[in-house]
């Protein structure tokens, strides 16, 4: 009995991931193509030399501007060289692999509007909480 349930959970299963491909591959697509279109040293000239604000921005841009976490480093050192702040890095790498304005769309499809609108929110206000608190623990440390 139990083989006959696992059977049907893994075709259901495998029957959703193949009806959210379309979506997901779009919103991989469009983070590609926003990602590329901005050149990364326009980042730096957004900047202010204030913490708070930096922090705000930094998050902002990182939730506009959705990606994985390998470019997020690569982008982080080059803002580091460019004299961004800290805080303003990590809070843009925070938000870049948390907050995702341009997949909200395909996660709202597939999670609903209320949770994605919920968890991008919670996620953006975090990434600032946590670049804060990384700041500061790197500063003691």
């Amino acid at each position: 009995m139990e083989t006959k349930v696992i059977k049907e959970v893994l075709i259901k299963s495998a029957k959703s991931i193949y009806n959210s491909l379309p979506i997901l591959i779009g919103a991989i697509l469009l983070i590609g193509l926003v990602s590329a279109a901005v050149p990364k040293s326009y980042y730096g000239m957004l900047f202010s030399k204030n913490p708070v604000i930096d922090s705000f921005i930094g998050s902002g841009i990182g939730s506009i501007l959705a990606g994985n976490p390998v470019t997020s480093y690569i982008l982080g050192g080059e803002f580091l060289k460019q004299g961004v702040s800290l805080v303003a890095v990590t809070a843009f790498l925070v938000a870049w692999v948390t907050v995702g304005i341009v997949q909200y769309p395909a996660e709202a499809i597939l999670l609903g509007k209320k949770f994605a609108l919920y968890r991008n929110i919670s996620a953006f206000f975090l990434a600032i909480v946590v670049a804060i608190i990384t700041v500061v623990v790197v500063r003691v440390i």
